[in-house]
């Protein structure tokens, strides 16, 4: 039994527009590169769960933000990853339907997360594990290793499909086979030669 692993920004989703990031500056007052630098400087801490909404978004924007702020922050940032890449969710949907395991495995914090549950692309995916729910980060050795116990797999039975090489190199690191994702039309025809 083989598992098919996704990871959901730049694969499952399209990477977050640069007009929704403009967005979220805007409603913060904050400039697009400050605001931009903030946002990617914590993000990984956010996404571990060692920060909270109300503290990364605070250390984004280099001051205290109200409850209202961090809840409207929240939405719009969810928003912004919203986007689906169709063609991706294409293989998907076809992997789901021939009945092939398939999982989803994202640096995401609890909030985001949250927000990406209800869409119905995601929850088709029986298995979602999120970096925030776990306290672990891609491309750490042990959220690999976490998701093929959860999975009860060893890990040579997981093919796990990331955007960025780092995150697939972890995987692999972890004894999986990785597949650095660039399109879904590659994808397809790499998965179609893991069959073979």
């Amino acid at each position: 039994m083989t598992w098919i692993v996704f990871d959901y920004g730049g694969v499952l989703s399209l990477p977050q527009p640069e007009s929704d990031a403009g967005a979220m500056a805007r409603a913060a007052g904050a400039g697009l590169e400050r605001f931009s630098r903030g946002y990617w400087e914590h993000r990984l801490a956010f996404d571990r769960g060692s920060l909270t909404p109300f503290t990364y978004w605070s250390a984004v924007l280099g001051r205290p933000v109200t409850h209202a702020e961090t809840a409207r922050l929240v939405a719009m940032d969810i928003a912004s990853w919203a986007h689906p890449d169709e063609g991706t969710v294409a293989v998907l949907g076809d992997l789901i339907e021939a009945g092939r395991d398939v999982a989803l495995l994202s640096n995401a914090p609890v909030c985001v997360s949250d927000g990406l549950d209800e869409l119905p692309w995601i929850a088709a995916i029986g298995r979602r594990f999120y970096s925030g729910r776990m306290g672990l980060v891609k491309p750490g050795k042990e959220i690999y290793d976490e998701v093929a116990r959860e999975l009860d797999a060893d890990p040579a039975e997981i093919v796990f499909i990331d955007d960025r090489l780092e995150n697939v190199q972890g995987a692999e690191r972890a004894g999986m086979t990785g597949v650095h994702f660039t399109d879904a039309a590659a994808l397809r025809a790499t998965l179609r030669g893991q069959d073979d």
